[in-house]
């Protein structure tokens, strides 16, 4: 089979031929229709994340056909679409495990990262942390959901009830927050790069009641901030526009260092705090809900033998939406 693997951070992934793998027990070998590109993959392929396993092949917003399950039992068979997400196993018995909070498991193993992933024409996958994927979604536009859609909401019920909400950054996760915090009712107010005005417009017609940027203030008090640029600066920024009370919500798993902020921006009662990863539960509401919406995902096909490009036009802020790998 095909795949595209990263041999060591810093280097660009190459095109390689691996056998094709067999599922053990409690397994699904699944044939890849589709698998999102995240930030996160640039992350571990930028050596930003530092504990992959290597060589790794990245990916993990996968959308793709079982044709093998292994032994014991497994809720799919050959046939059934499904989706894989970055959470790929935890060992059930830490403390957080114990206490309902899989995903911050003392030995967690994600997808693409741990995990051999989706930039691949298959890859194996824990059945316990797959997901059926809703006929609604071709395979291109299902997979972003798998994280970005995933993170995003996750992020979205941190915010609480939140009515006046900002979303810094406006990526793959944020074009999907938007879609579902506007249709619970709240004002969306999207901050972008400056003189980004084509994000701007995206964001309006996600139904955005403003758009800006990042470094000018919105045009009344947030009650909460999301923030998915992983740059650090934002947080004092959106600490200063959220009114007291507020949250700020830090949505990646990685961000450049937070600068020395002054205490009276914080002061009055505001909270910032962080998502990490994903639990098994927010998939499955997230996954149910999304065609309630429906959320709708803009998306840019790349052949897998691309995937390099496909990093490259992320990197560079050049993607609206998100870019997907077709094997």
């Amino acid at each position: 089979m095909r795949a595209m693997v990263l041999d060591a951070p810093g280097r660009p992934l190459s095109l390689r031929e691996l056998d094709r793998p067999h599922p053990a027990a409690g397994q699904i070998l699944i044939q890849v229709r589709a698998c999102g590109v995240c930030r996160t993959d640039l992350h571990v392929v930028d050596g930003e994340l530092t504990q992959p396993k290597l060589p790794i092949v990245p990916g993990h917003e996968i959308v793709g056909t079982v044709v093998e399950t292994g032994s014991a039992a497994t809720p799919f068979r050959p046939g059934d679409r499904v989706g894989v997400p970055w959470l790929g196993w935890t060992c059930g018995t830490c403390t957080f495990c114990r206490k309902g909070a899989e995903n911050l498991c003392e030995r967690a193993r994600f997808t693409g990262y741990q995990i051999d992933g989706g930039y691949a024409e298959f890859t194996l996958a824990d059945a316990r942390y797959c997901f059926p994927i809703a006929g609604a979604y071709s395979d291109v536009e299902a997979a972003p959901l798998l994280c970005a859609g995933l993170i995003g909401y996750r992020a979205l019920r941190m915010a609480g009830d939140a009515a006046r909400l900002g979303i810094y950054g406006f990526g793959a996760a944020a074009h999907i927050v938007a879609q579902v915090a506007a249709w619970e009712g709240r004002h969306v107010f999207a901050f972008t790069r400056a003189g980004d005005t084509e994000a701007q417009t995206f964001a309006r017609s996600l139904g955005a009641v403003w758009a800006g940027s990042s470094d000018e203030p919105p045009p009344e008090p947030l009650d909460a901030a999301l923030i998915f640029a992983p740059v650090g600066p934002l947080v004092p920024a959106a600490l200063r526009a959220v009114d007291k009370g507020g949250v700020v919500v830090c949505a990646g798993i990685h961000m450049s260092d937070i600068p020395t902020f002054p205490y009276r921006i914080l002061w009055g009662e505001r909270v910032v705090r962080s998502v990490a990863n994903l639990t098994r539960r927010d998939a499955e509401e997230f996954l149910a809900l999304a065609p309630r919406v429906p959320v709708r995902t803009q998306t840019r096909p790349f052949p897998l033998a691309e995937a390099n490009t496909a990093l490259a036009a992320l990197r560079s802020g050049q993607l609206q939406g998100a870019a997907v790998l077709v094997a």
